[in-house]
């Protein structure tokens, strides 16, 4: 909290829910290098060691996966996650690896839209992007 104001809310993380939670979880920590603290089988923390803002994962049975461009009809990108990075290729052939897929439309050349596992889209793009 706020030393300045008490009632400040301080973000500490974004949730993103998950049929495999545990898997979504080990997958950003994979990308991002952060600690997964593993709470139980539906609720993981995603955490960077500078105690930073990071990522949680709640178990949804009931999740599906979001459209993105919008299509009328279907459940639509509520939030992306932006990641910068040095070297976009490497970092993009890196999420594929981890299991990241590529999303076919591409808006820009210095932004790499990508869906993890579970089709949240998330977008690495370089400095001044």
């Amino acid at each position: 909290m706020s030393a300045d104001d008490p009632a400040m809310p301080v973000l500490t993380a974004t949730v993103l829910q998950s049929p495999e939670p545990v898997a979504l979880a080990r997958f950003y920590g994979a990308l991002t290098g952060w600690t997964v603290h593993e709470d139980g089988p539906t609720w993981l923390r995603v955490r960077p060691a500078d105690g930073g803002p990071g990522l949680s994962v709640q178990y949804d049975d009931t999740y599906v996966p979001p459209v993105w461009p919008p299509e009328s009809g279907r459940q639509g990108m509520q939030l992306h996650l932006d990641f910068q990075v040095e070297d976009l290729p490497a970092a993009t052939a890196r999420a594929l690896e981890l299991g990241a897929t590529e999303h076919a439309f591409q808006p820009q050349d210095d932004v790499r839209v990508l869906l993890d596992p579970d089709g949240h889209p998330f977008c690495l793009f370089l400095p001044g992007a």
